[in-house]
Order: C-alpha cells, then sequence, then structure tokens
C-alpha cells in the first residue's frame, strides 16, 4: 500500500523503528486523508515511543532542520521515556541527559513554543525522578544555568523559557508517578526551592521595564507553585504585585488564576495575618467592579467576582473569628452581595452571580456552628444581611420580560431553569437560619403587591415572591406558619396571565398539600384553579403533579370533589391534552381519590373510568398487529397499571383512625377488592390481546405490569385471582419465554408461596417456568441475559421464601445449580449479581434439603472453579464482592467439602492465573479457610488476591480500588 509516494506501516513492524520510518508514519498521521490510516500511523508510533530505539531517534528528530511536528514528537518521547521508564536508564547517564537536554532547551528557547514546552516538561520529569538525593538544589541550578550569558539566544528568550520551565515543574509533580513514598520527600525538596524561585518572580514582576509577556509568565509561574501549598505568608509580596497587574487588561487573566490558586489553597487558612491584609487589597477592586459592571466588560466583573468569593469562601470562619476587623469582612460580605445582585439576566448579560451562592451556604453554616452567645453576636450583624439576600435572590429569579425571554436560545432557557434551581436550593438553606420570619416577610411583599391598586404589578415580580414560597413550602414543614392561610386567600387574587406564572402558582399549591391534608377547609380556594390548569397542555407537568400531591395527601377530604376530579379528569384523557407520562400521573392521582371512597363508589367511578378504555382494548384486540395499535395496546394498559398502583383500600383502616374524623372512616370491605374486581372482568380481554401479541416483549411487560402493580398493591387481597393468573402466566411463558414473566412469579412466590391454599398453583407454576427456563439453557442461553437474570432471581426469592419448593421431584436442583454455575460466566454484571445472590441463597440449605446437599457435594466442585475463574480475572472487578460472598458461604455451609476442592483447584498450574505463585495461592486459600465468621473480611482477601492475579497490585489502578 503507498499513499503520497509514502509505504504505509504496519503496528507490527517494530524493528523498524528508525528516523526516517518515525518521519513517514508522521507525515501519514497528520497528511493523510483515510482515517484508517491514520489510525495504524497513531499505534505504531505509540509503540514507536516506548521502543528501546527512542533514546536514538528522539534527539535526532530534534534537530533544527526538521519541521516542528516532527520536533515535537521527539521531545515527547523523551517525556515518555523519563516520566514512565524511568527504571531503565543507568544513573551514570543522568548527568549526560540533564546536559543535553539543558542544550536543546536552550536551542528552542527561540524556536517552537510547543516543542520548547514539551523539553521543559521532560526536564522537569527528570528533576523530579532524581530529586533530592540525586540532583540537590535542582531549581537553583536551573535559574543558574539560563541567568548566564548564552551566546546567541537572547536575555528575553532564556528569561521566557526559563519560567515555562519553572512553570511545568510543580504541574508535571502533580501528574507524575512518582510512589507515594516518594512523592512527599519530592514535595518537601520542592518547597524547599521555593526560596530561590520567589525572588526571581519578584523581581521580573516588579521591574518596570518588564515586557507584559514576561509577567504574565511570571503570575502563571505563581499560580504553577501554588498548588503545591507553599506558605501564603511567603507569596504575600507576589499577590501583592499581583493585585497591581489586575489593572492592566494584559495580564489581569493570569492575575486573578494565581490570585484565586493562592487564596484557596487548604493550607492557606494557617496565615490569618496574611489573609486580614488580603481584604482591603480585596475591598479596594470594587471601584474597577462597578465601572465594569457599568460598561457591561463580563469578563473583568466575573474575575473580581471570583477572588472575593475565593477569599469569604474559603476563609469565612477564619475572618469571622478575628472580631476586632469585623468591619472589614462585612464589607467583604456587602462586596460579593453586589456581585449576587449583579445587574443583568443570567446567563445572557451575566455568568457572575452563580459563583456566589455557595459562599453564602459556607458562611451561614460557620455563624450557626459557633456556640449560642457567640452565635446571638453574629446574628444581630448578618440576619439583615440575609434578609437583604433573599431580596437580592428573588429579583435575580425574575423572569425577563416576555419579548427578551423569546429571543432566549433553548440552551439559555435551560441554564436559567437550574439557576433558578439553585436559587430556590439556597432559600431553602437561608431558611434555616431566618426562619417563620422569612415566611411572613414573602408574605408581606406579595400582600402589598396584590392589593395596591395604584401601582400596576408585573407578573415576573409576583411570579418570583411565589416561588421563593414555594422553595421553602416544598421541603420544609410549614404547617406550623400562620402566613399560609392568607397565602392561599391571596392565589385567587393572582390575574394569572402567563403560563410562567400559572406553573409557579400550580407548584406552589403542590408544595403546599401537606398543609392542605391539615386544613381541609381551605381545598375549595384551590382545587378550582387546578382543575382549570389541568385543561391547558402548557401546563401539563405542573398541573397534574400537582393534583397527584392533593390526592395523595388529602384524599380523605376529598370525597366531596371526587365526582368533579374525576369527570375533569376523564375529559381531559379523552381529549387527550397530556402527553404519555403526565397521562400516568393523572391515573395515579386517580387511584389515590377513589381509595378513599366506600367501594360501591369506586366501582361506579371505576366503571365510567375504565369502560371507554377497555371498549377500545376490545377494538385493538381484534385488529391485526402494528406499530401504531401496538403504542396504543402500551398506552391503555400502563393506564390500568398506573391507576392500580395507587388504589388501594387497605389503607383505609389504618389511616381513617388519625387521619380522618370518624365520619369517614369506611367499614372494612367484605366483598372482594375493587381492583380485583375489574382485573376478572378484563382478564379475558387480556389473554385476547396476549395471543396476538406473545412474541413482543413490550406488550407481554405492559401485561405483566398490571398484575405486578396490582399485587404489590393489594398483597394478600389479590388472593382470588392467584389460580388464573398463574396458569395464565404458565401458558405465557411456555409459548414464548419473556423476562418479565419471570419478575410477575418471583413477586408471586414472594407473597403466596407460603399459604396453603395458594401453594399449589405457585408451585405448578415454578415447576413449569423452571422446567421452560432449563430448556432454554440446554439451547444455549447466550441471547437471553434478561431471562437468566431474572430466573436467577426467581430461584433466589424460592429458596429464601419457601425452600419445600426444591424438595419436589419435578424440579431438576442438578439442572438448576448447573445453569447456575454457567450464569456465572456470563459478561453482563446483572446477571452475575443475581446468580451470586441464588448461590448465597442456595449453600445455606444443604443440611436442610437433601436434594441441595446432594447437588452441592457432587457439583460444588465446578462452582469453586467459576468463581476462582472470576476471582482470576474472568469477570469484572466491581463484582468482586458478589464472589466472596459466594466463597464466605462455601466456607460457611460446606467448610469440610471446601477445604479438599481449594486444594485441588489451585495444584493446576497457571490457575486461575498465570501471575500468582504457588505461595500466594496457599496464602489465598489459607486465609479464606480461616474466616468462617467475617465477610468482611472475605472481600478484603478477595480483592487483594484479584489484583494479584490480574497484576495490578500495588499500582495505581488498586489505589482506585
Amino acid at each position: 500500500m503507498e499513499t503520497a509516494g509514502r509505504t504505509l506501516l504496519n503496528p507490527a513492524d517494530t524493528a523498524d523503528f528508525t528516523v526516517e520510518n518515525v518521519e513517514k508514519a508522521l507525515h501519514q498521521l497528520y497528511y493523510d486523508p483515510n482515517i484508517e490510516n491514520k489510525n495504524l500511523a497513531q499505534k505504531w508510533l505509540m509503540q514507536a515511543q516506548i521502543s528501546p530505539q527512542a533514546w536514538q531517534f528522539c534527539w535526532a528528530l530534534l534537530s533544527p532542520e526538521k519541521v516542528p511536528e516532527i520536533q515535537y514528537f521527539g521531545a515527547s518521547a523523551l517525556h515518555t521515556k523519563i516520566s514512565r521508564y524511568w527504571g531503565d536508564i543507568p544513573a551514570e547517564q543522568y548527568d549526560t541527559l540533564k546536559t543535553q537536554l539543558f542544550s536543546q532547551i536552550a536551542l528552542f528557547a527561540s524556536g517552537s513554543k510547543i516543542v520548547l514546552t514539551r523539553l521543559c516538561v521532560a526536564l522537569a520529569s527528570l528533576a523530579l525522578n532524581m530529586m533530592p538525593e540525586a540532583w540537590p538544589g535542582a531549581v537553583s541550578e536551573m535559574v543558574r544555568m539560563f541567568q548566564e550569558e548564552g551566546g546567541a539566544v537572547d536575555g528575553r528568550a532564556r528569561c521566557l523559557a526559563l519560567l515555562e520551565l519553572l512553570t511545568v515543574l510543580p504541574e508535571e509533580f502533580q501528574t507524575s508517578r512518582l510512589p507515594q513514598y516518594r512523592k512527599g520527600q519530592v514535595r518537601g525538596a520542592l518547597g524547599r526551592e521555593w526560596a530561590t524561585v520567589y525572588p526571581l518572580l519578584q523581581q521580573l514582576l516588579r521591574q518596570p521595564d518588564s515586557p507584559a509577556l514576561v509577567k504574565a509568565r511570571v503570575l502563571k509561574c505563581l499560580s504553577s507553585w501554588v498548588l503545591l501549598d507553599v506558605p501564603l505568608n511567603e507569596s504575600e509580596g507576589l499577590l501583592e504585585a499581583g493585585f497591581v497587574a489586575l489593572s492592566d487588561p494584559e495580564l489581569f487573566d493570569t492575575a486573578v488564576e494565581a490570585i484565586v490558586n493562592a487564596i484557596s489553597q487548604p493550607d492557606s487558612q494557617r496565615y490569618v495575618n496574611t489573609l486580614l491584609k488580603l481584604v482591603p487589597q480585596v475591598l479596594q477592586l470594587q471601584d474597577q467592579l462597578r465601572e465594569a459592571v457599568q460598561n457591561g466588560d463580563m469578563e473583568t466583573s466575573h474575575g473580581i467576582c471570583r477572588i472575593a468569593v475565593s477569599l469569604g469562601e474559603n476563609h469565612s470562619r477564619a475572618l469571622l473569628e478575628q472580631v476586632e476587623h469585623w468591619q472589614s469582612f462585612l464589607a467583604l460580605v456587602n462586596m460579593i452581595m453586589f456581585c449576587t445582585g449583579i445587574p443583568g439576566h443570567y446567563p445572557v448579560n451575566e455568568t457572575t452571580s452563580s459563583l456566589t451562592l455557595t459562599f453564602w451556604y459556607t458562611l451561614q453554616d460557620d455563624i450557626m456552628s459557633f456556640e449560642a452567645e457567640k452565635q446571638a453576636v453574629y446574628l444581630q450583624v448578618y440576619r439583615p444581611v440575609y434578609f437583604q439576600l433573599v431580596d437580592v435572590l428573588l429579583h435575580k429569579a425574575q423572569f425577563p420580560t416576555d419579548e427578551e425571554y423569546a429571543s432566549w436560545s433553548s440552551d439559555e432557557k435551560e441554564q436559567f431553569r437550574i439557576y433558578r434551581v439553585d436559587i430556590s436550593d439556597t432559600l431553602m438553606y437561608v431558611y434555616e437560619m431566618l426562619g417563620a420570619e422569612l415566611l411572613s416577610n414573602l408574605y408581606d411583599k406579595l400582600g402589598r403587591l396584590l392589593t395596591n391598586a395604584e401601582q400596576p404589578t408585573s407578573w415576573q415580580h409576583t411570579e418570583a415572591l411565589l416561588y421563593g414560597f414555594q422553595s421553602i413550602a416544598e421541603t420544609i414543614d410549614v404547617n406550623y406558619s400562620d402566613v399560609i392561610p392568607g397565602l392561599i386567600g391571596l392565589i385567587p387574587r393572582i390575574n394569572i396571565n402567563n403560563v410562567q406564572l400559572a406553573d409557579t402558582v400550580m407548584f406552589t399549591i403542590g408544595a403546599l398539600a401537606e398543609w392542605l391534608a391539615d386544613h381541609p377547609v381551605m381545598l375549595s380556594s384551590v382545587l378550582p384553579l387546578v382543575l382549570q390548569a389541568l385543561g391547558n397542555p402548557d401546563l401539563s407537568v405542573s398541573s397534574v403533579s400537582t393534583l397527584k400531591k392533593i390526592c395523595r395527601e388529602c384524599k380523605y377530604d376529598l370525597p366531596p370533589y371526587a365526582t368533579n376530579i374525576v369527570a375533569v379528569s376523564q375529559e381531559v384523557l379523552i381529549k387527550q391534552i397530556h402527553k404519555t407520562s403526565q397521562c400516568m400521573w393523572l391515573m395515579q392521582a386517580l387511584g389515590f381519590l377513589l381509595s378513599a371512597l366506600p367501594v360501591e363508589d369506586i366501582l361506579r367511578n371505576l366503571h365510567s373510568l375504565i369502560t371507554p378504555y377497555i371498549q377500545q382494548l376490545e377494538k385493538l384486540a381484534e385488529e391485526t398487529p402494528n406499530p401504531s395499535n401496538k403504542l396504543a395496546i402500551i398506552h391503555i394498559l400502563g393506564l390500568l397499571s398506573n391507576l392500580f398502583t395507587t388504589l388501594d383500600i387497605t389503607k383505609q383502616e389504618e389511616e381513617s383512625g388519625e387521619s380522618a374524623p370518624p365520619v369517614k372512616s369506611a367499614q372494612p370491605p367484605t366483598g372482594p377488592n375493587p381492583v380485583v374486581v375489574v382485573l376478572q372482568q378484563v382478564f379475558a380481554l387480556i389473554q385476547t390481546v396476549l395471543s396476538k401479541w406473545l412474541n413482543d416483549s413490550q406488550v407481554v411487560e405492559a401485561v405483566c405490569a398490571i398484575f405486578e402493580k396490582s399485587v404489590k398493591t393489594l398483597l394478600h387481597d389479590f388472593a382470588p385471582m392467584v389460580s388464573q393468573l398463574s396458569e395464565m402466566l404458565g401458558q405465557m411463558y411456555s409459548t414464548i419465554p419473556q423476562a418479565s414473566a419471570l419478575d410477575l412469579t418471583r413477586q408471586m412466590v414472594h407473597i403466596f408461596a407460603s399459604e396453603t391454599d395458594h401453594f399449589p398453583p405457585i408451585k405448578a407454576l415454578f415447576e413449569l417456568v423452571t422446567s421452560v427456563t432449563l430448556t432454554i439453557f440446554q439451547q444455549g442461553p447466550r441471547d437471553h441475559p434478561d431471562i437468566v437474570d431474572s430466573f436467577m432471581q426467581l430461584q433466589a426469592q424460592a429458596l429464601k421464601r419457601k425452600p419445600d419448593l426444591f424438595l419436589s421431584e419435578n424440579l431438576d436442583v442438578k439442572a438448576v445449580f448447573h445453569c447456575g454455575v454457567l450464569s456465572l460466566k456470563f459478561p453482563e454484571a446483572p446477571t452475575v449479581k443475581s446468580t451470586c445472590l441464588f448461590f448465597t441463597e442456595l449453600l445455606p440449605h444443604c443440611a436442610d434439603i437433601p436434594p441441595v446437599g446432594q447437588v452441592v457435594q457432587e457439583n460444588g466442585k465446578l462452582l469453586l472453579l467459576a468463581v476462582l475463574e472470576a476471582i482470576g480475572g474472568q469477570s469484572s472487578r466491581s463484582l468482586m464482592d458478589q464472589f466472596a460472598e459466594v466463597l464466605f458461604s462455601m466456607n460457611k455451609h460446606c467448610f469440610g467439602l471446601l477445604t479438599v476442592w481449594l486444594k485441588e483447584a489451585l495444584q493446576s498450574p497457571g490457575f486461575p492465573s498465570s501471575r500468582v505463585s504457588d505461595e500466594q495461592k496457599d496464602t489465598f486459600s489459607q486465609q479464606v479457610l480461616r474466616e468462617r465468621m467475617n465477610k468482611r473480611r472475605v472481600k478484603d482477601i478477595v480483592k487483594e488476591f484479584t489484583l494479584v492475579c490480574r497484576g495490578l497490585h500495588g499500582t495505581e489502578y488498586a489505589a482506585e480500588y
């Protein structure tokens, strides 16, 4: 293969790592239009970079006549060899390597910037590997080398090269692969070198004739060094010069970065005197900040805000403690308040205010953590500040004018929505400090706004105040508040002429649902608003979720309104106003509502609610299956599922004692549960639907969901359906096996397997689905990981709830065991987890269920081999805890057998991994057998052993494990 007259290289050709071939590969990488050829070149070059030949070709590639792309690769190869293969370099070559790198850096000081940086990174890596013993005073030597007159290289270029080297040194340390003990040594050595770096940076920054480019590099260098936690008091002079640099637009960004990095270092809080000196320097930036805001200079206002916030956020406690300086800290707090309330709408006219929100949390936490007496003093000063903050935040949360909002992009609208959520969270937090007075304050403002006839109010203002209420009421118990009745009274007075305002009104009513349950007399004020909103597709989410909350919280007070709620809901469902998920929520709301009615009323309402859907389903069942009627069927089945999820009359007796007066107390129903009545009526229809759609997993899933939700809600009230549902499930699964049918079977086993009356149909179903699944295993189960997963969960549930099922002659326990061993080797993690669960439920029955005891005795070694293979590296490391549990269970319940099996299994050479020695295997075996009580310890032993098996022990991967 040829391209542009050059031979294509293959990653397998490792013998030809010559300068010429590297150049060809780089040409292929940069200029070949074929992406596959580029990838081949990339792989080949990666091999070349780590090859022994790299030492020869990298210097040649740095020749002055080569193009920068080639020189860059040479410098990168050098860095790779030094940073990743340090152990391969003989100690006697360290100095030669150092000299060569110094001379190359001197050559490139006036050359390509990207090559220079790579060479500096290579020298930095060399220094870090040699420090402190092999190269003491490394930084001093670097400074000295670059300060000496250097022939053709001018002083400025040398200075910039030195600054580049000093900047990358701490950065390279942060990403280096040094072992932990070396990291500590090298960090200490670098810390001592700050004494050399500091005066140099100070001199360059303060020199009047220093070019802006040099000053910018100095600030970048400072940014890099402060990340090493150099003491803040030792950087004072540089920080001061950094503040001066903020007035120079060319240096502004790098100065901000350096100051913020220095202030944000965790160690800096120890230097309180330095922090106190920084406060006035930050306050002096206020004129520059105001000017930037007036001129719409977002970059400058953003940068100054970052400095103020980093000082406040990282050091609020230390600065609060300095009581004699309370006024200057309060001035800093007010400066941050200005940043929070910066004019303009986020995120279109400003992006600064969001930076400040965390500061208010931190300050509040620090104030509230003081002991009572001290706290009281601070609250006198800061409560008014926080009340002002609430006003500022609600102003910032206001929507722009309709015209302006219409011009925003969808991304800007989404960012604004998230910003409002952040404001909402902040208000909720602030409530902890301000308490009930905050609600009164909001209520007074809203009252004045809505009752002031002379001054027309914008909907934005009203909406923001309501949003404040909603933020607090959503998560905080406001039942004791005396302003909520007034608020509910004000809501109908709001002139709702806008979707955003209407949404917030809905969500506010929803947030007050629990309060309404305690004050049902107020329902009549708000329910009409909710029902009206239900007909507006733009208010779909807010109106449906609010109705659902009211129906859930206030169901015992809703019977007088039930007819109306059902009628409006039916109307919007028939008109198809809402999307699928909102229709499902609406059905859940109706389930809650109907739960509190007398049984005959429930049946009457169910009849009128469900009949249209049943008729529709009958029609659909007769049609030939196609994609559109499939969606309609799934939709109707989903509506029934969601209705039955929340329709629970058993709660009536439990709750009527407390929540409801005696009048409402429903008599425990004597007849069948209304849900069962409906299910029995539609059972034949559902069977007809199934018969046509049996091979469609989504329809089968939707059918199973109806029964699964009903079983979960009704529990033992579902009893009358057990027999016919078991029969239907058996037929379904025998015809076309689906995971959802197994999940429903598991649910039935969980609830009914222990009941004598229902044991026969459950037992027959369990045996049938087990037998069908065993056939799948014979035919090849790899295509059905979901069925295998659900099957293993079903077997585990059976062992947990009714181990007697495993005594049946019709159950092939040995085959189920073998399927489990096979399933442990599946690549899908959920399937493996379920299988491990099956074995941890099975092994404890070795003694009391003879068929289980027999199969474990005869085939348990196969299980152990599968577990060891997984630990040896066949399975994901994330599953090791589950395999450890199986091993622990074997040790606990068949110790004698495990002792023999472990010895036999681990004798095989190279098993479970070629990386473990016989000694390591022995240690592992002894450690496991010793732990029959401490599961946590076995998990640690397995984690340790799997790392050894995978060759990861002692690596950075292991540290993350």
